[in-house]
Protein backbone atom coordinates (compact mmCIF):
# COMPACT_ATOMS: atom_id res chain seq x y z
CA UNK A 1 0.00 0.00 0.00
CA UNK A 2 2.69 2.51 0.99
CA UNK A 3 4.87 1.45 -1.95
CA UNK A 4 2.00 2.20 -4.33
CA UNK A 5 1.40 5.62 -2.80
CA UNK A 6 5.13 6.37 -2.95
CA UNK A 7 5.31 5.29 -6.61
CA UNK A 8 2.29 7.42 -7.54
CA UNK A 9 3.67 10.45 -5.70
CA UNK A 10 7.07 10.05 -7.37
CA UNK A 11 5.55 9.60 -10.83
CA UNK A 12 3.25 12.59 -10.37
CA UNK A 13 6.16 14.73 -9.16
CA UNK A 14 8.29 13.75 -12.15
CA UNK A 15 5.44 14.44 -14.58
CA UNK A 16 4.79 17.86 -13.07
CA UNK A 17 8.50 18.67 -13.07
CA UNK A 18 8.79 17.71 -16.74
CA UNK A 19 5.70 19.68 -17.74
CA UNK A 20 6.84 22.77 -15.82
CA UNK A 21 10.23 22.59 -17.54
CA UNK A 22 9.00 22.10 -21.12
CA UNK A 23 5.73 24.04 -21.07
CA UNK A 24 7.02 27.63 -20.80
CA UNK A 25 8.39 29.44 -23.81
CA UNK A 26 12.09 28.89 -24.33
CA UNK A 27 12.71 32.45 -25.61
CA UNK A 28 12.93 34.66 -22.51
CA UNK A 29 11.62 38.19 -22.70
CA UNK A 30 13.79 41.14 -21.64
CA UNK A 31 11.05 42.26 -19.26
CA UNK A 32 11.01 38.88 -17.57
CA UNK A 33 14.79 38.87 -17.21
CA UNK A 34 14.97 42.31 -15.59
CA UNK A 35 14.93 42.29 -11.78
CA UNK A 36 12.03 43.84 -9.94
CA UNK A 37 13.35 46.57 -7.66
CA UNK A 38 10.29 47.92 -5.82
CA UNK A 39 9.30 50.52 -8.40
CA UNK A 40 12.83 51.60 -9.30
CA UNK A 41 14.40 51.48 -12.74
CA UNK A 42 17.01 48.72 -12.33
CA UNK A 43 19.30 50.25 -14.94
CA UNK A 44 19.18 53.82 -13.59
CA UNK A 45 21.27 55.52 -10.97
CA UNK A 46 21.08 54.22 -7.41
CA UNK A 47 21.30 57.76 -6.04
CA UNK A 48 17.90 58.97 -7.26
CA UNK A 49 15.35 59.98 -4.62
CA UNK A 50 12.61 57.44 -4.08
CA UNK A 51 8.91 57.83 -3.46
CA UNK A 52 8.23 57.57 0.26
CA UNK A 53 4.52 57.16 -0.49
CA UNK A 54 5.23 53.88 -2.30
CA UNK A 55 6.91 52.44 0.79
CA UNK A 56 4.24 53.76 3.16
CA UNK A 57 1.49 52.07 1.17
CA UNK A 58 3.54 48.85 1.03
CA UNK A 59 4.01 48.92 4.81
CA UNK A 60 0.29 49.60 5.32
CA UNK A 61 -0.54 46.64 3.10
CA UNK A 62 1.76 44.36 5.09
CA UNK A 63 0.36 45.62 8.38
CA UNK A 64 -3.27 45.04 7.42
CA UNK A 65 -2.43 41.74 5.75
CA UNK A 66 -0.71 40.39 8.86
CA UNK A 67 -3.51 41.55 11.12
CA UNK A 68 -6.09 39.84 8.93
CA UNK A 69 -4.06 36.63 9.37
CA UNK A 70 -4.93 36.84 13.07
CA UNK A 71 -8.56 36.17 12.14
CA UNK A 72 -7.84 32.92 10.28
CA UNK A 73 -8.21 30.61 13.32
CA UNK A 74 -11.60 32.13 14.21
CA UNK A 75 -13.78 29.40 12.63
CA UNK A 76 -11.94 26.70 14.60
CA UNK A 77 -11.86 28.76 17.78
CA UNK A 78 -15.64 29.23 17.57
CA UNK A 79 -16.00 25.54 18.42
CA UNK A 80 -14.37 25.98 21.82
CA UNK A 81 -16.25 25.87 25.12
CA UNK A 82 -16.83 29.65 25.14
CA UNK A 83 -17.23 30.99 21.59
CA UNK A 84 -18.25 34.41 22.94
CA UNK A 85 -14.62 35.12 23.86
CA UNK A 86 -13.59 34.29 20.30
CA UNK A 87 -16.29 36.55 18.87
CA UNK A 88 -15.27 39.40 21.19
CA UNK A 89 -11.58 39.14 20.18
CA UNK A 90 -12.41 38.87 16.46
CA UNK A 91 -14.72 41.90 16.72
CA UNK A 92 -11.98 43.82 18.53
CA UNK A 93 -9.45 43.04 15.80
CA UNK A 94 -11.87 44.03 13.04
CA UNK A 95 -12.73 47.24 14.89
CA UNK A 96 -9.05 48.14 15.28
CA UNK A 97 -8.44 47.44 11.59
CA UNK A 98 -11.41 49.59 10.60
CA UNK A 99 -10.34 52.46 12.86
CA UNK A 100 -6.79 52.28 11.48
CA UNK A 101 -8.09 52.34 7.91
CA UNK A 102 -10.35 55.32 8.65
CA UNK A 103 -7.44 57.18 10.28
CA UNK A 104 -5.14 56.55 7.30
CA UNK A 105 -7.90 57.60 4.91
CA UNK A 106 -8.54 60.86 6.79
CA UNK A 107 -4.81 61.63 7.01
CA UNK A 108 -4.46 61.11 3.24
CA UNK A 109 -2.08 58.18 3.56
CA UNK A 110 -3.95 56.21 0.92
CA UNK A 111 -3.79 58.92 -1.74
CA UNK A 112 -1.41 57.75 -4.44
CA UNK A 113 -1.21 61.09 -6.26
CA UNK A 114 -1.19 64.41 -4.48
Amino acid sequence: MTATILAIATALSLILLTVSFWLPMMTPDSEKLSPYECGFDPLGSARLPFSMRFFLIAILFLLFDLEIALLLPSPWAAQLNSPTTTIIWATLIITLLTLGLIYEWIQGGLEWAE
